[in-house]
């Protein structure tokens, strides 16, 4: 028991913070790399924010509340599109990403599409 409680400490004190990120399901994963990584959007995507008087922040801030929908996802050989919905500002929207699979060629996401639910 000893040994657990020591090991527990220095484990929170050598990694700190990342000791406690629980974003390990899939939906949760690819929530959080929007909310890192959503810094772009289309023309298209742009109009429609500015319709909905939201922005990009405000996406990000809203990212932990929307469902990813797997099934309306799609992966290409270098892109993945995911689609999620859920409530922004109070409102129920539908949203649509891209992103490379490989980070280290391009580690940003772009919004394609934001429309209400």
């Amino acid at each position: 028991m000893l040994g657990l409680g020591l090991g527990t400490i220095v484990s929170f004190v050598l990694f700190g913070k990342s000791c406690t990120n629980t974003a390990w399901a899939p939906d949760a994963r690819v929530r959080l790399r929007m909310k890192t990584t959503l810094i772009r959007s289309t023309p298209r995507a742009d109009e429609a924010m500015n319709a909905l008087r939201i922005d990009l922040a405000t996406l990000r801030a809203s990212m932990d509340s929307l469902d990813v929908d797997f099934g309306k996802s799609r992966r290409t050989d270098d892109s993945l599109y995911y689609e999620l919905s859920g409530p922004v500002k109070g409102r129920s929207v539908e949203l649509s990403i891209a992103t490379l699979r490989d980070y280290a060629i391009d580690s940003t996401s772009t919004l394609l599409m934001v429309r209400p639910k």
